[in-house]
């Protein structure tokens, strides 16, 4: 009989001080590649959403490598995605004692690797036991 195995692993970053179209902007080029090349890309871009997106790829590839054993040749980014999270609302003191509201916008990112490696079935024998 055959079993599905989990062949993916994820990471998230949750409540990132930057607004998720900034973040979808780098998002949308490293989705769907190798894990060295996304190194690269992320690396090289000049945006300052890279640096959080960089540690989550770092963090995806160590949950896979301290979780299935994998070999971060072996990896892809499978799915990588940006939510929307709450707002924070401050306010800045202006002139004559009045106040300025301030919206500053949070994300959450979520990236998730494959190890192409493994195979998606793995054969179970219940019988013998």
């Amino acid at each position: 009989m055959l079993q599905k195995r989990k062949t993916e692993i994820h990471a998230i970053g949750q409540h990132i001080s930057m607004s998720a179209d900034k973040a979808r902007r780098v998002i949308d080029q490293i989705r769907g590649r190798s894990y060295e090349e996304t190194l690269i890309i992320l690396e090289l871009m000049p945006y300052r959403a890279c640096y959080p997106i960089l540690k989550l790829v770092y963090s995806a590839a160590a949950n896979a490598s301290y979780n299935f054993d994998s070999k971060e040749t072996n990896l892809i980014i499978n799915k990588a995605e940006v939510y929307e999270s709450t707002t924070v609302k401050k306010l800045k003191p202006r002139a004559r004692g009045r106040s300025y509201p301030l919206k500053r916008s949070t994300c959450h990112i979520v990236i998730v690797v494959k190890d192409i490696s493994l195979s998606e079935y793995i054969e179970r024998n219940y019988l013998a036991r």
